[in-house]
């Protein structure tokens, strides 16, 4: 082993042993809300705020760093980042087609990298270990610790707010390619040719139909919000929880979430996947004309 990598891992390992440091009796049990560590101007920052602002910060100077010095032949950082942003591009376009990506892969690549660096960034030794000790008359003896950081997608807030604009974004991608006529007659108008009176029968069916996809697309953020918060947080809830088997007062507390950690790696990718996938078909039901669309917009 080179000396390259002694001191990561002497770091990490240092890490593991935070509660230990800490000195701190932590948590009964994971709140499922962030908690606030400062206030800024009357601005309430938590733990979770600040651990999406330093994992934004870090794509941001990736981002930096691997277009600093472009060159014909992609190297190093340069390498990694094409070959990132070409995997997720040609994996955009199958879903959503020539055209619809070209419009709409900043936003979707970046939802997709940002969720799986905060999913990881949960991961990281000392996130929810690495604090201090409240005290005084008002703190509750069954949570006395403070982390300074706590995992970005384990606060229902982080994930709303992404879901949210996702919501917004849909509706003005979907009235933008379709008018509003069409984004109407797309939830509402019947699909097929009808006459008579089973037009009329089917014109009523096709009004309720509409109705129940309009309550679809309104519970659409809701759902997305739970679905990414629900894995993260169980995720960080049995970690925390191992930690106490063999007791957070140990030098082997790090030991017994050891296995899980690998396990969440995965689930981090597969959730960001997951959101990433669920709301780019969502658009593309909705903008959906055809086989020959992207032909006229080529042409």
């Amino acid at each position: 082993m080179t000396r390259r990598y002694l001191l990561p891992i002497l770091s990490v390992w240092l890490l593991s042993l935070a509660p230990v440091f800490a000195g701190a009796e932590g948590h009964d049990h994971l709140p499922p809300h962030a908690e606030e560590i400062f206030n800024l101007f009357g601005l309430p920052i938590t733990n979770s705020m600040l651990m999406v602002w330093l994992v934004a910060g870090g794509i941001i100077l990736f981002a930096q760093a691997a277009t600093k010095k472009l060159s014909l032949i992609p190297v190093g950082l340069q390498n990694f980042a094409e070959w990132l942003v070409e995997s997720l591009y040609n994996f955009l376009e199958g879903i959503l087609g020539k055209h619809l990506v070209k419009r709409t892969f900043w936003f979707f690549a970046t939802i997709f990298v940002l969720i799986l660096f905060i999913n990881w960034s949960g991961l990281m030794p000392g996130v929810g270990t690495v604090g201090w000790e409240l005290s005084g008359p008002g703190v509750d003896p069954h949570d006395k610790f403070r982390p300074f950081f706590r995992g970005g997608n384990a606060d229902l807030n982080m994930t709303a707010a992404m879901a949210f604009t996702f919501a917004i974004l849909w509706f003005y991608w979907a009235i933008s390619e379709n008018g509003l006529k069409g984004f109407l007659a797309h939830i509402f108008a019947p699909k097929g040719k009808f006459k008579g009176i089973m037009a009329a029968f089917m014109l009523l069916v096709f009004l309720f139909v509409g109705v129940l996809e309009i309550v679809s697309i309104l519970f659409r953020p809701v759902a997305l919000s739970f679905r990414l918060y629900g894995n993260i947080f169980a995720g960080e809830n049995i970690l925390e929880n191992m930690m106490f088997v063999v007791g957070d007062k140990t030098w082997l507390a790090w030991l017994p979430p050891m296995p899980f950690y690998f396990l969440e790696l995965l689930v981090g990718l597969i959730q960001a996947l997951v959101f990433m996938l669920l709301t780019s078909v969502f658009l593309k039901l909705i903008c959906d004309h055809g086989d020959h669309h992207d032909e006229e917009h080529d042409h």
